[in-house]
């Protein structure tokens, strides 16, 4: 196996430095927050983004008057995204089946899907006002049929931005905040005098953010870790470089610190890659944003053969992978780890990032390992259920059980059965002794 870097990235060394630094801060922001409530959330909202109304809620008032500055065109487009979004996730919902079987005469077994509670839907919106993850989190939640979904955005320009707003409450948000940053996701777990804290937080965000969710998971449940984005061009001779440029460039330009990798089997594409990146940066209006995160961490991997390509990419775990070659369907075959794929020169990442209908809140930092992205699923606890309805059965089953319980030495354990196998069943079964 021949593999080579055309162009390196950032040493794992040195991001392991900016991630430990980013740990420390949102540790203690978190603590401050669990400390003092509102009035941290309300200090650390005037520190990042010169943000302090009266109430970081939303009234009813508000909403309406903000939607009401969207253009009739802006608000088709974001209904005609949000359908589409919710299209998909009503059809997954549609293929998750609550159980029930009878797998022994009187034994009845089964599950139910159950909605979370209670959920907070983080929408970045600090840099670009990121429209799109409303529906991603708030309509897939909807669909879901979680009662309470609070949303919050932070302000853009120094208030709220109208377009998130409006696809916030046409997704099906109750509450509305206009809060960034760790404060947001920090409020909505932790729970302040004003804001009551939700069973389980989503959507994506900057590394803060990230970390932060990272280290409430378990006070409640997150959706995965969604950091800063990630793309991948898997690319051979069936395109151009200029396809691929676009394609990196593309996503490059959500912050500084988002990977782009090129993989391919073409010495000629790689380098006509790098050519064009270097053009379209010239006149690509986010560059410096796009500049910066391909001349730290972009990535151009030279292989010779596809089977290495395959390699490399499962082994990267890239949220969003592009696979423009001439077997795209071998890709989606054999690839295991990733966020979400787009196969294809016709379709690309961004229409999966706005309107396409599956949902762009992916896994980053090789999470694709071991898990998908956001999808209504996520919303479901999925419980199980038993019932015994037959004397026999309970006598039959108990027996085992009893026997099984003594096998670890748990002679309370066997006794729950024991007691079934006496009254049920009619045996003499001696105190914490084995059903026969």
């Amino acid at each position: 196996m021949t593999i080579r870097h055309l162009k390196t990235a950032r040493s794992e060394a040195d991001r392991a430095e900016d991630d430990a630094k980013v740990r420390s801060t949102v540790e203690a922001t978190l603590a401050d927050i669990e400390a003092r409530g509102d009035a941290a959330v309300r200090e650390l909202s005037e520190k990042f983004d010169g943000y302090a109304p009266a109430a970081f809620r939303l009234t009813d008032g508000e909403v309406e008057a903000l939607m009401n500055k969207v253009s009739d065109r802006d608000m088709a487009d974001i209904k005609f995204a949000q359908q589409q979004v919710r299209n998909f996730a009503q059809a997954q919902r549609d293929s998750m089946l609550d159980i029930e079987v009878e797998t022994l005469p009187g034994v009845i077994l089964g599950h139910k899907n159950i909605p979370v509670q209670s959920v907070g839907c983080y929408v970045p919106g600090g840099k670009f006002p990121m429209v799109a993850s409303a529906h991603m989190s708030v309509a897939t939640a909807s669909v879901a049929g979680v009662p309470r979904i609070i949303a919050s955005t932070p302000p853009f320009k120094g208030e709220p931005n109208p377009a998130v707003i409006a696809a916030m409450k046409l997704g099906g948000a109750h509450e509305i905040y206009v809060l960034g940053g760790i404060q947001a996701v920090g409020a909505m777990a932790l729970g302040t005098e004003t804001i009551e804290p939700v069973h389980m937080l989503v959507g994506p965000g900057n590394a803060f953010v990230a970390e932060a969710k990272r280290q409430l998971y378990g006070r409640v449940g997150i959706d995965l870790f969604a950091g800063p984005t990630e793309t991948m061009v898997i690319a051979d001779d069936t395109v151009d470089g200029e396809m691929c440029a676009t394609d990196l460039l593309g996503q490059a330009e959500h912050g500084y610190n988002s990977p782009a990798v090129l993989v391919t089997n073409s010495e000629r594409l790689a380098r006509d890659t790098l050519s064009e990146i270097d053009r379209l940066l010239h006149i690509l209006p986010t560059a410096d944003t796009a500049g910066k995160s391909w001349e730290d961490y972009g990535e151009v991997i030279l292989c010779d053969s596809y089977d290495e390509m395959l390699a490399v990419a499962n082994d990267i775990a890239s949220e969003h992978v592009q696979v423009m070659t001439d077997r795209d369907d071998w890709f989606l075959e054999h690839m295991h780890s990733y966020g979400a794929l787009f196969l294809g020169p016709r379709t690309n990442v961004a229409n999966g990032d706005k309107v396409i209908g599956t949902n762009h809140t992916l896994p980053t930092k090789r999470a694709g390992r071991y898990t998908g992205g956001l999808w209504v699923g996520k919303f479901l606890k999925t419980h199980s259920y038993q019932r015994v309805t037959t004397d026999e059965a309970a006598a039959e089953i108990g027996a085992y059980c009893s026997r099984l319980c003594l096998l670890e030495g748990f002679v309370g354990h066997a006794e729950q059965a024991n007691v079934r196998v006496r009254r049920y069943g009619g045996q003499n079964v001696p105190y914490g002794g084995a059903a026969e």
